[in-house]
This record gives C-alpha cells, sequence and structure tokens, in this order.
C-alpha cells in the first residue's frame, strides 16, 4: 500500500469497516476477458465473506469457471468542499472514507448447515436484530438460491482519516465537519479522534 499512514491492519476494525455497510462489490473474471462487477448484500462470517443469489447468472457462470475473485468495500464519510478554504487548488479537495479489499476464492456453498447459518448471519445483519424466522433447509426459497463462500487470500483496508495532515489543520478540518455537519461529517470527526460538544 502506498499511503502506508491510512493503512488498517487490524483484523477487528477490519471487521468493523465491514459491518459498517451492506453493500460490496464482487469482481469476477468474464470469458471474455474483461472483469465483471456486481453491488451485492453480503455478509462477514468467521473470516470469510457469504452472499446470496440466484442460482443462474452471469456472476455465477464467472465464479464458477475462475474461483478468483475481488470483493470490495467502501464506506464515504466526509468530503473536503471548497467551504474549507476557498483558495485550495482543485485537486487538493477531498473524500474521507474506509475501505477494505479482499482478493480470495469464491465457491458455492455445498454443505447444508453451512448455507443455512450464512443465510441467517446474512439477514440478522441487514435487519440488524435476530428477531425473525429463521432460515432452515425446507424452506422453498433456501432451495432456490445459492450461497456463495468468498475465501480470503489476502486482505487490505485503508481508512484515509487525513492522518498525514499536520495537527493544527487536521483539528481545524475537524472542527469544519464539525460545525458543517453533513451527512458523515460527525462520523468522520469521531474517526478523527475528536470529541466536539
Amino acid at each position: 500500500m502506498r499511503r502506508k499512514h491510512s493503512e488498517v491492519t487490524d483484523i477487528k476494525e477490519i471487521e468493523r469497516i465491514l459491518s459498517l455497510t451492506n453493500i460490496g462489490r464482487l469482481a469476477t473474471n468474464g470469458p471474455d476477458g474483461y472483469p465483471y462487477v456486481t453491488p451485492l448484500n453480503f455478509v462477514s462470517l468467521e473470516g470469510n465473506i457469504y452472499f446470496h443469489c440466484a442460482p443462474k447468472g452471469e456472476k455465477l457462470d464467472n465464479l464458477k469457471r475462475d474461483g478468483r475473485v475481488c470483493f470490495e468495500v467502501d464506506v464515504p464519510l466526509s468530503y473536503l468542499d471548497i467551504g474549507l478554504d476557498p483558495s485550495r487548488p482543485i485537486c487538493n479537495l477531498h473524500q474521507y472514507y474506509h475501505c477494505v479489499i479482499i482478493r480470495g476464492t469464491a465457491s458455492v456453498v455445498e454443505d447444508d448447515a453451512l448455507k443455512v447459518a450464512a443465510l441467517n448471519a446474512l439477514i440478522c445483519k441487514h435487519e440488524k436484530t435476530e428477531k425473525f424466522n429463521p432460515v432452515t433447509d425446507d424452506m422453498s426459497a433456501y432451495k432456490a438460491c445459492e450461497v456463495i463462500k468468498v475465501k480470503p487470500v489476502s486482505v487490505t483496508a485503508k481508512s484515509d482519516l487525513g492522518q498525514n495532515v499536520p495537527e493544527e489543520n487536521r483539528r481545524a478540518i475537524a472542527q469544519y465537519l464539525f460545525k458543517r455537519n453533513q451527512p458523515g461529517d460527525r462520523e468522520a470527526v469521531v474517526a478523527m479522534g475528536y470529541d466536539f460538544k
């Protein structure tokens, strides 16, 4: 990673970033040599990524032919607009964010118990509750979908929060974001390590 100051290596923090969003993007290798990127709902479970899909389709065809995939999530926080400093060059405008990139091997889950566990974990994550009728292997919906497991080969993560900005400037940015209070601003301020009242 070129910007080492933004690198995240702590596995708990990587899991936290994965928990912040419900949508990830899966890149598979198409038969024509072009990558094919699909947004999808996912859950991280015991170190692997799981998602469900229809039993037929381009994404499934691609990963059955070539299991090498790349999975990415990003969590946009604050965009530093020209309101911070109207004299700043346009190329210095910036987006703060978290992201995780996983290179791995994808395969269809054949084990019924694992498929049930992955589907229930997916529902629990997206519904944000454990109070739902759990999926069982005798349900028609269970039989009508596939569950895919992405086993990581490598994981990289980054939190771009102005770590390389001098402290005085960084604090001024955080104060600007706190006062501006657009979606993502307060989360960015907290992630930067500030607690303004």
